[in-house]
């Protein structure tokens, strides 16, 4: 990750990618048997208990086996690291705001957008996927995770005010979509996260623009009335 998701841009402060997802996906995409699967990193004989993940289960079609909301919050489900307990990622998410290392509005605005875009697939409904309700997406998998520790990643997330508000929507909006159409990889955060990486900072430029914009049309007005 540090090496090449980070020290081939230029090193600290230059990477243009989330480091840690960037080497996720390298392996996920290189070793794709290797990264996935119920029986990944399981040994024969377990100290637990292992088993599908409630994204893993709708994968398969087994939406009856989906555990509850409140399990599923609570953490109290199979899961890969950072997707099992929603409550205690919040309780990390007040750590990052306390100490001023993350923002809010790229947070909230992710959560905002996974949940417009599971009530639009709620409204349209015409397979299983679509039916599973939009706030459930917020504690399935890797959707609390990455809207708290990987989209807020002050080196490649965008860095004005409104354009926050736009990275953390659409990254929501890209995840539960990628999760509905592409059965074949139910967690679409990290693609998301991504995605809107590369576009961070274009959307700075449009949004500093536009700002530019705004302020020459204050001063041509009070111009015309000296």
């Amino acid at each position: 990750a540090v090496i090449f998701g980070k020290e081939v841009f230029g090193g600290t402060g230059m990477n243009i990618l989330n480091p840690a997802l960037t080497a996720r996906a390298f392996l996920f995409f290189a070793y794709p048997k290797e990264m996935s699967g119920d029986q990944v990193w399981i040994v024969d004989k377990a100290d637990a208990f292992s088993g599908a993940t409630p994204l893993g289960e709708t994968m398969i079609g087994n939406m009856d086996k989906i555990p509850s909301p409140v399990d599923m919050f609570l953490g109290y489900i199979p899961g890969s690291i950072g997707e099992t307990s929603t409550l205690a990622i919040l309780f990390g998410a007040i750590v990052l705001l306390a100490t001023g290392v993350a923002s809010w509005r790229i947070m909230l605005s992710v959560f905002g957008g996974g949940l417009l875009m599971g009530y639009i697939f709620n409204l349209v409904a015409l397979n299983e996927y679509m039916m599973i309700p939009a706030w459930q997406h917020l504690v399935m998998g890797g959707f609390a995770f990455g809207a708290v520790f990987m989209a807020t990643d002050p080196v490649s997330a965008t860095q004005t005010i409104r354009g926050q508000y736009i990275y953390g929507f659409l990254i929501g909006l890209f995840a539960v979509l990628v999760r509905v159409f592409n059965p074949a990889y139910p967690e679409g955060m990290m693609m998301a996260i991504l995605f809107m990486n590369v576009f961070a900072p274009l959307i700075d430029h449009y949004v500093i623009q536009a700002n530019i914009r705004k302020r020459r049309k204050r001063w041509r007005k009070v111009a015309v009335i000296d």
